[in-house]
């Protein structure tokens, strides 16, 4: 895995597109298929065939690249591990899952877990999307007009409250709708910025660009219901329903490859991976919405500088207070008013990290490059074992 970036802003911006291409790499090389596979044990909506009971193994630790933390409304935790499977924790027994059990690929990749409204747990990996019913995998497969013409039409970009959303592979250059009964696989209406990336870098040329602008780093959904999509290289793009606006990423600036990190603070207004400038949504123009950028936090010795970049991942808790958990140099707690710093270390071993989660009862969590699961305990995170 990549080391930890030095600090300084050449430096930093240097790791972060290091570990870009890595995150590209190795889920390239876990998959490049442009659609979830078709096969499963049993296909959504087979009645026919039944999946197989998924045991899974029971084991002692988990393992050390754990980059998802996910707590269900069962209670039990799930830990999504880069090419290790999926791990069940109950408070007593962990449980390693695996493409033997029936997930659909051992490597989760930027994808995340998610639970629906009747208790599934689904697992947004490299090769697709595996669904948990409690007792199979199942894969989800899209149909309809989506796996006739391997694209989307524009009746398949909606958004409902109940809908669930997820990246597609890289290189697909495609993203996921899943309204409980069909997998719409969606593309965005192409972009100036994005034709003109393929004019530049034609895969003739350049055979190791092996990725798509448009292929999809998170997805965030704002107190509105807008869903905003963090791309590889076209910044973040808003879809309220009806229409697309971006948000470029030279607008951005975030000296970066891929928006991994989008989120809405107490305020109403945006952060997108670093820390120098925030932006509101300007709604008044009939042309569309306009993102206005607005300052952010500073360095105090360098008022021209962010404080700190190169954020993976955020999150607002239930008290109001934005969290972001960067790649180099910790978490940072901003409550809007007062800003605290949590470096995050195993010994002397400062840890890199890789996504935040809040659970459902309170409680922090970090998931790690190569340094397995942390969680808050009172003012400093520690490493958590089962």
């Amino acid at each position: 895995m990549s080391p930890r970036v030095p600090h300084g802003t050449i430096h930093r911006q240097l790791g972060w597109v290091v570990l870009s291409l890595v995150v590209a790499l190795s889920a390239c090389a876990a998959g490049q298929d442009d659609s979830p596979p078709i096969e499963s044990a049993s296909k959504v909506g087979d009645t026919d065939q039944r999946a197989t009971v998924a045991k899974g193994e029971i084991v002692a630790e988990l393992d050390n690249a754990i980059w998802h933390v996910f707590r269900a409304k069962s209670g039990d935790y799930w830990f999504g591990s880069h090419d290790r499977g999926v791990y069940r924790y109950d408070g007593e027994t962990l449980v390693n899952f695996t493409t033997e059990d029936g997930l659909c690929d051992n490597s989760l990749g930027l994808g995340r877990i998610q639970e629906d409204e009747s208790g599934n747990i689904y697992f947004n990996t490299a090769k697709g999307i595996s669904r948990f019913d409690g007792t199979s995998f199942t894969t989800l497969s899209p149909n309809g007009s989506d796996s006739a013409t391997n694209g989307s039409t524009t009746g398949d970009w909606k958004l409902q409250p109940d809908d669930l959303w997820f990246q597609g592979a890289q290189d697909a250059g495609a993203l996921y709708r899943y309204d409980g009964e069909v997998l719409h696989r969606l593309e965005f209406p192409k972009t100036e910025e994005g034709d003109e990336h393929y004019r530049q870098t034609p895969r003739d040329r350049f055979p190791n660009a092996n990725y798509s602008p448009y292929d999809v780093y998170s997805i965030f959904k704002d107190r509105e219901g807008n869903v905003w999509f963090g791309t590889a290289i076209l910044g973040a793009c808003r879809f309220d329903g009806e229409t697309f606006a971006w948000l470029s990423e030279n607008k951005l600036r975030n000296g970066s490859f891929g928006t991994r990190s989008i989120i809405e603070d107490r305020e109403g207004r945006f952060w997108f991976c670093n820390s120098l400038h925030r932006y509101e949504v300007e709604l008044s123009d009939t042309a569309g919405p306009k993102f206005l950028k607005v300052d952010g936090l500073r360095d105090p010795n360098d008022p021209s500088k962010e404080l700190f970049g190169g954020i993976m991942s955020s999150i607002v808790d239930r008290t109001g207070a934005l969290w972001m958990a960067t790649y180099g140099d910790g978490v940072w707690r901003y409550d809007g008013e007062s800003i605290t710093h949590y470096p995050v270390r195993d010994g002397d071993k400062a840890i890199t990290l890789f996504s935040i989660y809040e659970d459902n009862q309170g409680v922090l969590w970090l998931g790690t490059q190569e340094d397995g699961v942390f969680r808050l305990d009172g003012t400093t995170f520690e490493p958590f074992r089962p």
